[in-house]
C-alpha cells in the first residue's frame, strides 16, 4: 500500500512539474513575441538601407515579409507556425530559422559544455576543500576569489582577457582561415580558439559551484552522523569522502542542471566578445536588425534550455534524496 501510495505521489509530483514548464513555455512564447515589437527599428527601413526603394516597394516587402497584417493576425501566424516546428523564415539572411539555430548550437553547446564540465570539477574540488579548512586562509582566499569574480560582468572579463593576452590567442571565430587538413590539427585549432572563451565562462560560473559546495558542506558538518563516523574510529579523509561529501552534493548537482541552461542563453556578450560563431552572436547579430523571426526563434530555444534543465533538476532532486520523496 505505501509503495502504491508512493508511486502515485511521484506520478502526481512528476505530471506537475511537467505541466508547469509546459505553463512557462506557453508564456515565453508570448513574451517572445511581443518583447521584440517593442525593440526600436524598422526591419525592412535596415533591409532597404542605401538602396533606392519606391514607397510601393516597401509596401509590397511589408507584405511579403507578414508585418502589414494586425499584430493578433502575426501572432496567429506564429503559433500556428510552431505547433508545425516552423520557427520562421529570417528578414537578413532569407533563410529558415530552424536550419540557422541548427548551425549554431553545435558551438554553442561546445563552448558552454567545456566550461561547464571544468567549473563543476574546480568548483567542487575547492569548495570541498574550503568548507573543510573553515576560516583558514586558505578558505578565506578562495572565497574572496570566487565572490569576486561571481560579480565580475561576462563582457568586461572578456575584454580584459584580450588585452592581456595581447594576441597570445585568437580574439575572433572558431578556426583559422588557413587551416592544413587533417583531424588533429582541426582540434588543435579549435582548441585554441576555445581558451579565451571558455576561460571567461569559467571564471564566472566556477565561482558558483564553489560557494554552493561550500555551503553545502559547512552544513553538513556539525551533522550526528560525522560525529559517530569519527567515534568509529575513521580517518577523516574517510569521513570527508565517505560520508560528508555525497550528502553535501545534492544541492550541487541540482544546481549543475539548472545553470546549465541558464549558462547557454547567458553566452550571449561572450560569444559577441570573441565573435564566437554560436547562438550568442547570431541573437547579437539579429538584434541590429531587428530580425524578428531569427529573434523570436532563438529567444524560444535559449529559454526552452533553462525551463527543460529546471524540470530536469527538479525531478532529479527527488530522485537523489530521499527527504523529499517522503515529503
Amino acid at each position: 500500500m505505501d509503495e502504491r501510495r508512493t508511486g502515485t505521489s511521484t506520478s502526481r509530483f512528476a505530471a506537475g512539474k511537467v505541466g508547469g514548464a509546459l505553463a512557462s513555455l506557453a508564456l515565453v512564447v508570448v513574451l517572445g513575441f511581443l518583447l521584440f515589437r517593442m525593440i526600436p527599428g524598422d526591419p525592412v527601413a535596415t533591409m532597404t538601407r542605401d538602396r533606392p526603394t519606391s514607397p510601393q516597394q516597401l509596401a509590397d516587402l511589408r507584405e511579403r515579409l507578414g508585418i502589414d497584417k494586425p499584430l493578433w493576425q502575426q501572432f496567429l501566424d506564429y503559433v500556428t507556425g510552431l505547433l508545425r516546428g516552423d520557427l520562421g523564415t529570417s528578414y537578413m539572411y532569407n533563410r529558415p530559422v530552424a536550419e540557422m539555430i541548427g548551425e549554431r548550437v553545435g558551438p554553442t553547446l561546445l563552448l558552454v559544455g567545456t566550461a561547464t564540465v571544468l567549473a563543476v570539477a574546480l568548483g567542487m574540488w575547492l569548495g570541498v576543500r574550503a568548507a573543510w579548512r573553515r576560516d583558514s586562509l586558505f578558505d578565506r582566499t578562495q572565497t574572496g576569489i570566487a565572490l569576486t569574480l561571481w560579480s565580475v560582468p561576462q563582457f568586461w572579463l572578456g575584454l580584459l582577457l584580450l588585452i592581456a593576452t595581447q594576441g597570445l590567442f585568437p580574439s575572433r571565430g572558431m578556426r583559422s582561415p588557413d587551416l592544413p587538413d587533417g583531424f588533429v590539427p582541426q582540434l588543435l585549432d579549435i582548441a585554441w580558439h576555445l581558451t579565451l572563451p571558455c576561460v571567461t565562462l569559467l571564471a564566472v560560473i566556477y565561482a558558483q559551484y564553489m560557494l554552493v559546495m561550500r555551503s553545502s558542506l559547512l552544513e553538513e558538518m556539525g551533522a550526528d552522523y560525522l560525529t559517530t563516523a569519527r567515534a568509529k574510529g575513521l580517518r577523516d579523509d574517510l569521513v570527508r569522502r565517505r560520508h560528508a561529501v555525497p550528502n553535501a552534493l545534492l544541492p550541487a548537482v541540482t544546481l549543475v542542471f539548472l545553470q546549465f541552461g541558464m549558462v547557454i542563453s547567458g553566452t550571449v556578450t561572450v560569444e559577441a566578445v570573441f565573435s564566437w560563431p554560436g547562438l550568442g552572436l547570431l541573437t547579437y547579430e539579429a538584434l541590429r536588425g531587428p530580425d524578428l523571426p531569427l529573434l523570436q526563434g532563438v529567444f524560444v530555444i535559449l529559454a526552452g534550455s533553462v525551463i527543460v534543465m529546471n524540470l530536469l533538476a527538479e525531478l532529479l532532486y527527488r530522485v537523489l534524496d530521499p527527504r523529499v520523496r517522503a515529503s
